[in-house]
């Protein structure tokens, strides 16, 4: 039988996903012995805390002691505090003891930003993971070796599995049922707990912020032009010269504080207005699409479900007042 440990940090844990996580996979095992299977799994919540009192103290969780567990078979780390830097810094024991149990064998599956307690044990080197959109420039600022793709709702390198903000950690469950049992017991459950087992992206509840603390005066510059000047064709090669700076030279900088590419980050900056205006669904399409600078309808397009996964007309649909009372 599978040994599954859901990890209590030190500090702060959410509490929905470790209730959600323990709830799901018990859900399922109930549902694989029914069909007359042998056990599968025994899930437990562990922790090298007594109690950990959460939510003014509405709430509290009280593990089993950790020392007790030799060797699990899947290790699943909760969503934690945004406070990362304390974070890891207060949990460097159970850090070690996840990166003991992956080289024992055991796989590993962290929900949101529990992801910062997954690449401080160094196993996310040069691998890809995903987390919360919300915490992708503080991940990036603590772990630049790590691939991190936050437009990803799910993240697979050999046996580790990670998941993307909030309530997505209800898709890793389900991956994580699927692969543990099989397809029907997934179904089941996404049926039972009425999760969209398709569902493969983040990017559609991603808000865009600009990245602005990076203290190149030069960069702050053409952003603010990017943005001031949406609606207009814009040549970064005059920008740059406008800066007095060589265009590989602005390319360089450009990418080094914001994270993106001028190009990238001029679609990314017209996209988010766009959205904004489409959600309130005053405007038509080709409205919204000629404010933001666009004249070709196929590009505007593309470039809108590269970065939100949707049209935006299904864009529009999912979020404006009129269709979320229709």
């Amino acid at each position: 039988m599978k040994q599954v440990t859901i990890v209590v940090p030190e500090g702060y844990a959410n509490l929905s996903s470790i209730a959600g996580a323990f709830q799901i996979l018990n859900r399922a095992e109930g549902y694989w012995q029914k069909n007359g299977n042998r056990p599968m799994m025994q899930v437990r919540i562990a922790g090298f805390v007594s109690e950990l009192k959460l939510d003014a103290g509405f709430f509290s969780i009280h593990p089993v002691d950790i020392n007790d567990i030799k060797k699990t078979d899947l290790l699943i780390i909760p969503s934690v505090s945004h406070e990362y830097d304390q974070v890891i810094r207060s949990n460097a024991t159970l850090i070690n003891w996840i990166r003991e149990q992956y080289k024992g064998g055991a796989e590993i599956a962290s929900i949101c930003t529990g992801a910062f307690l997954l690449a401080a044990t160094g196993l996310l080197e040069g691998k890809s993971c995903s987390t919360h959109w919300n915490a992708a420039d503080d991940f990036r600022r603590l772990f630049p070796n790590v691939n991190l793709q936050p437009d990803k709702l799910l993240t697979v390198e050999p046996g580790i599995y990670t998941n993307g903000g909030a309530y997505s950690f209800l898709n890793l469950m389900l991956f994580l049922v699927e692969k543990y049992y099989d397809r029907s017991t997934a179904i089941f459950c996404s049926k039972v707990f009425q999760i969209d087992i398709e569902r493969t992206s983040q990017s559609p509840f991603f808000i865009f912020q600009a990245q602005k603390n990076h203290g190149d005066e030069i960069v702050s510059k053409a952003q603010n032009y990017i943005e001031e000047n949406l609606s207009e064709k814009i040549s970064f090669g005059d920008l740059a010269l406008k800066l007095a700076i060589s265009r590989r030279n602005f390319d360089r900088r450009f990418y080094k504080a914001v994270g993106n590419t001028p190009v990238e980050y001029l679609q990314r900056v017209k996209v988010e207005v766009a959205k904004k205006t489409l959600e309130k669904g005053r405007k038509s399409i080709f409205e919204v699409m000629s404010e933001v600078g666009y004249s070709d309808d196929k590009a505007f397009r593309e470039v809108f479900r590269k970065i939100t996964g949707l049209s935006p007309l299904d864009y529009k649909a999912k979020y404006t007042k009129e269709s979320v009372f229709l």
